[in-house]
C-alpha cells in the first residue's frame, strides 16, 4: 500500500487520520485476466491500483469493447454498480498482473462521515469521474477517431505508451487496422 499511502499523504493526509484510511483498505494482487469486477455482479468495492493494468469493456455482438483502461496510482471501480448496488454492466479485469488496495462500501460511508477531509476527497473523486465520463462520451459523438486519438496525445500521452493497440483502437472508437493509419499520419 506504499502508492495508496503517498497519494493520501500528498493528499495533507497525516497521523491518525491517515491510519484510519490505509486500515480501511485491503490489498489484493490479481493475475492476468483475473476479474475485478463481474458484468451482472454487484461491485462490492472500489480501489486504487498499486500496480498493473485493469480493463473495462462490455461484450457487444459478441465482441468485446474496450470502454477505458486504468494504470497504476488511478482509482478504479464500476462505480454505477457501487454506488446503486445494481448488477454491474461492466467487466474489469486485469490485463497484467497487478495489485489493487480495495476499500468496501461499507468502509468507504464510515470514512466520509468521520473525516470530513476523506469526504472532500471522495467527492472530488466522484466530480472527476463524472466529468471524464461525460467528456468522454462527448468525444465519441462529436470527434472523428482521428481528432479522439490526437486529444489524447495531447491530454495523456503516458497512456498510448502503456496501452496495447487493440484495447487503445477499442477505447478510441476505431479499428486496429484504422488506428495504425491514425498513427502513421499523426508521426
Amino acid at each position: 500500500m506504499e502508492k495508496l499511502t503517498k497519494h493520501f499523504a500528498s493528499m495533507g493526509f497525516e497521523g491518525a487520520d491517515l491510519e484510519k484510511i490505509l486500515d480501511a483498505f485491503v490489498s489484493i494482487e490479481f493475475k492476468k485476466n483475473e476479474f475485478v469486477v463481474e458484468e451482472g455482479k454487484i461491485a462490492k468495492y472500489i480501489g486504487f491500483v498499486e500496480s498493473g493494468m485493469f480493463q473495462y469493456y462490455v461484450t457487444l455482438d459478441g465482441e468485446e469493447r474496450t470502454t477505458y483502461i486504468n494504470i497504476e496510482n488511478t482509482f478504479l471501480g464500476s462505480l454505477l454498480s457501487f454506488v446503486t448496488q445494481k448488477p454491474s454492466l461492466e467487466n474489469i479485469r486485469s490485463l497484467t498482473d497487478g495489485k489493487i488496495s480495495l476499500i468496501s462500501r461499507t468502509n468507504l460511508k464510515r470514512l466520509v462521515e468521520e473525516l470530513p477531509l476523506f469526504k472532500d476527497f471522495y467527492i472530488t473523486l466522484l466530480e472527476h469521474t463524472i466529468c471524464g465520463i461525460d467528456a468522454t462520451r462527448h468525444d465519441l459523438i462529436v470527434l472523428s477517431g482521428e481528432a479522439r486519438y490526437a486529444k489524447m496525445l495531447r491530454e495523456e500521452p503516458h497512456l498510448l505508451q502503456q496501452i496495447p493497440l487493440q484495447y487503445l483502437a477499442s477505447m478510441l472508437g476505431v479499428t486496429p487496422r484504422h488506428l495504425s493509419r491514425i498513427r502513421s499520419q499523426i508521426r
